[in-house]
């Protein structure tokens, strides 16, 4: 498949190492071989490798590079971490933690999206995904529990359900907010003695619609 935008994938790269400080070499290197452009509508392909969120089908977005970047780093995975991600949307950030992670389950409640992000990862031939659509507040208890959750909208807490999901050590990384124009992302840790909780400031999603989200 011809690559015309190669040259703008590399200078997102150099401003993602550069200016934001993206140090994992393993998310930088995934987000050099996954095209952006492949993920946005067709009108939008020119500005597919520009620092901002762009619109998709169905009233959603696919994340501005930074935040891509810095949720999966947050996530500290490696081939052998099996990750949840909930919103999975046009499927880019699936594809980016399917090829960091082992084990990749994707959920989507918008079933145009959910199937579009299917084909766009079956064309990609990644083989460790598993999509579904389905309400992404209450997990995917079936594969339970995981290293690493990654939730793509922003949510007025912290849903038990993920909580629950996560194994001991897992990360959980979701943008909180109290209402649903503004968050904050925050990475939450599993130990044996609870969850510990960080901030890493704000940021702007969808609303995370379901049970344990929005109604």
């Amino acid at each position: 498949m011809k690559d015309e935008y190669e040259i703008s994938r590399k200078k997102m790269i150099d401003h993602l190492r550069g200016h934001y400080k993206i140090r994992d070499e393993r998310v930088l290197s995934a987000m050099m071989q996954i095209r952006r452009d492949f993920f946005v509508p067709t009108a939008l392909k020119a500005q597919a490798y520009k620092d901002n969120a762009l619109p998709i089908s169905s009233k959603q977005t696919i994340s501005q590079p930074y935040i891509v970047a810095k949720m999966s780093e947050l996530l500290e995975l490696n081939l052998q971490s099996k990750v949840l991600e909930i919103g999975a949307g046009s499927g880019y950030q699936t594809a980016i933690l399917a090829a960091l992670a082992g084990q990749v389950f994707a959920i989507e409640r918008i079933p145009i999206l959910a199937n579009e992000a299917q084909e766009k990862i079956n064309q990609f031939g990644f083989q460790n995904v598993k999509l579904a659509c389905a309400d992404g507040t209450n997990g995917w208890q079936t594969f339970a529990p995981f290293d690493a959750i990654l939730v793509a909208a922003g949510s007025p807490h912290l849903p038990q359900p993920l909580l629950n999901q996560l194994k001991i050590g897992g990360k959980l990384v979701i943008p909180i907010g109290k209402n649903q124009q503004t968050q904050n992302l925050f990475r939450v840790t599993r130990n044996r003695e609870g969850f510990q909780t960080e901030d890493f400031g704000a940021c702007a999603f969808v609303p995370l619609i379901g049970e344990h989200g929005w109604k």
